[in-house]
């Protein structure tokens, strides 16, 4: 794939010029990172974008599922109030249709004031609106074909359809669809007990729907099992059905009502409901693009294949975020993008870096982590050392009433360097980035147990656990050690 550009002819059309010309396929936060990125380092860009701009995150993912979820978490708070002594409160869903258009506004206002309002400040990013495919010839936008020097495809991903005899018959909600939905329905099956299926089904059950969260192997799978079991309990101790080791048999709808049958430990039982989200993961967006065609392959998880640069099998294309299928997180999407691009049209060999990246689950209490789990580090060979903590050994928790959690830290016994954190707390998410900024130079678990935390904080929950490797700390006085 080497196309013979005119030199009076640039991928933009703008004109000569002695600039690298690279076009990005993608709009949401990888194409925006790395359109940015490349014209910062002095190329012409050019923006493909297909359907609305902004992508998955600001448009139908993180953004309107996050607000969502913190306003039925006004709910349950409300709910729960009678934990402190003398003190009762009640609220209720008034309007859905009122709480989803808030939302909708809040993805509005983001995306214009995000990526709309963000390209006129970049003159050298042109963006262009239609579906790009990549041919021996060049890149063919709705007709239209360009020469770039390079090209970057960040075309994200899309829900998964999981597969079930019967699936393809029923009606059912994705994520997407899901956040859309302007009435409550009675009660929801959710397929699927990872991010979103946890996140959406307590969101929705906090709201009044009557919801059954089914997986094939636990709640969470790639987080410690400790922190999968605790989140099941709490879930269950707010109404939610969950299943676990489920084997899926088929899925039907008669009269309005879904059922799906399953069998669990070889025996066969049947779950009804009145809707079904499927939120058994993603899949990259790679169809229609041409790949095969220019010898761009693909991993064993259907993404676009890349090296530590982010280059693909074809030396003039680069990919990155959730196209490549790993690490599907806003935030390391536009990482990735951002090293493709100074990869792309600087020459540069910055390679991805993934070893301390913290992953968040919002349920409530929030599942956080960063590192190497227990499993995971004694598969690398590391001889292990961990310590666990609940909720009820940390003070703030205590003074909050609330100690639903725990922390669970892994250690190289040999070398005593903390690999990796692994938290179920309320907004424990803003405590994981502590935890990052102590793997990543190496510290030792006696160092971060000797740091210096502010008393009645969550994140004096790290210190503690830390502590818990040598001793035990409910024998400890407050800010003690």
């Amino acid at each position: 794939m080497a196309f013979d550009k005119p030199a009076e002819s640039c991928c933009s059309g703008k004109g000569p010029g002695h600039k690298t010309c690279l076009m990005v396929i993608g709009a949401g936060s990888a194409g925006f990172s790395a359109a940015i990125t490349a014209a910062e380092a002095g190329a012409e860009v050019t923006l493909v974008g297909a359907g609305t701009i902004g992508g998955t995150c600001v448009n139908v993912g993180c953004v309107p599922s996050k607000t969502m979820i913190r306003a039925v978490e006004s709910l349950y708070q409300a709910h729960h109030a009678s934990r402190f002594e003398g003190i009762s409160s009640a609220a209720t869903v008034l309007n859905w249709q009122a709480v989803v258009g808030q939302k909708q506004q809040l993805v509005y206002e983001l995306r214009k004031a995000k990526y709309t309002d963000v390209l006129p400040s970049h003159p050298d990013v042109s963006y262009v609106e239609g579906k790009a495919r990549l041919t021996a010839d060049g890149v063919l936008v709705d007709g239209t074909l360009y020469r770039p020097d390079k090209i970057i495809i960040a075309t994200g991903s899309s829900n998964a359809v999981p597969t079930i005899p019967g699936i393809d018959s029923v009606p059912f909600l994705d994520s997407t669809s899901a956040l859309d939905l302007v009435a409550l329905p009675q009660s929801m099956i959710v397929i699927g007990g990872g991010v979103i299926g946890c996140e959406l089904g307590q969101m929705f059950a906090r709201a009044g729907v009557k919801v059954t969260i089914c997986c094939r192997s636990r709640l969470v799978p790639g987080m410690e099992p400790e922190i999968g079991d605790h989140l099941a309990r709490y879930l269950e101790e707010e109404g939610i059905t969950v299943l676990k080791g489920v084997d899926y048999q088929s899925v039907t709808e008669e009269d309005g009502t879904i059922t799906l049958t399953y069998k669990v430990d070889g025996a066969s039982q049947k779950a009804t409901a009145k809707t079904l989200l499927l939120a058994a993961g993603r899949r990259p967006n790679t169809e229609g693009l041409g790949l095969e065609e220019v010898g761009v392959a693909l991993n064993d998880e259907g993404g676009v294949k890349v090296d530590g640069t982010m280059q693909t099998t074809n030396h003039m294309v680069y990919a990155a975020g959730d196209v490549t299928g790993r690490d599907m997180f806003v935030y390391m999407a536009a990482y990735g993008a951002k090293l493709a691009a100074l990869n792309a049209v600087g020459g540069e060999k910055r390679s991805y870096d993934n070893a301390v990246m913290p992953e968040v689950i919002f349920t409530d209490p929030q599942v956080a982590s960063v590192g190497l789990t227990e499993t995971q580090a004694r598969g690398h060979g590391i001889d292990v050392k961990t310590s666990l903590i609940t909720l009820d050994h940390v003070p703030r928790y205590l003074a909050a009433r609330d100690t639903r959690g725990l922390i669970k830290l892994v250690a190289d016994k040999t070398t005593d360097r903390l690999i990796g954190a692994h938290i179920l707390a309320p907004e424990g998410g803003e405590l994981i980035q502590t935890a990052v900024m102590a793997i990543k130079p190496g510290m030792t678990t006696a160092d971060l147990g000797q740091t210096i935390f502010p008393y009645l904080t969550g994140v004096e929950g790290l210190k503690l656990a830390a502590q818990t490797f040598d001793k035990d700390v409910s024998t400890l006085s407050c800010c003690a050690g």
